[in-house]
């Protein structure tokens, strides 16, 4: 919730991130926060929307909610991408403001300052994606560095 997800949805993401399997059906999901089907739906279909949940089918043919280590990449990915339509739109802006009104240069400003973010997380997201395949230490004494499982 602290980063802006709604109470319900954040309860949902966090019901996935600490189930053993990393994955859940909506009525599993219903079952453990003891809410609605309607609740679990609204919430998974806001987490699909900004790629933090993935679905799939099960042998029974019930939809799995999933999160699994990949997922945190794509969504930042999904996130740069998003601010590269923001910095496309306000550069449509200074076009049809004309570059040299006060409204053109805060959006030329907005769009540069944009890129360069949205360029930053990508290239960070490239560097650091390793870390999402990285066994975790066992032991708190254990000094050794972390290692890639795959």
């Amino acid at each position: 919730m602290a980063s802006g997800l709604p109470k319900m949805t954040a309860r949902v993401l966090t019901c996935l991130f600490t189930s053993d399997a990393g994955s859940l059906t909506a009525s599993q999901l219903a079952q453990h926060l003891q809410v609605s089907p309607a609740s679990i739906s609204k919430a998974i279909a806001f987490l699909e929307s900004q790629s933090l949940v993935r679905r799939e089918r099960d042998e029974r043919r019930r939809d799995r909610y999933i999160v699994d280590d990949e997922l945190f990449y794509q969504a930042t990915i999904a996130s740069a991408r998003a601010n590269d339509q923001l910095v496309e739109t306000a550069r449509q802006g200074v076009t049809v403001l004309g570059p040299d009104t006060p409204a053109a240069a805060r959006l030329e400003n907005i769009a540069r300052f944009l890129d360069f973010i949205s360029e930053s997380i990508t290239r960070a997201a490239e560097q650091a994606r390793e870390v999402l395949h990285t066994k975790p230490r066992t032991a708190p004494d254990d000094t050794t560095q972390p290692t890639p499982d795959r």
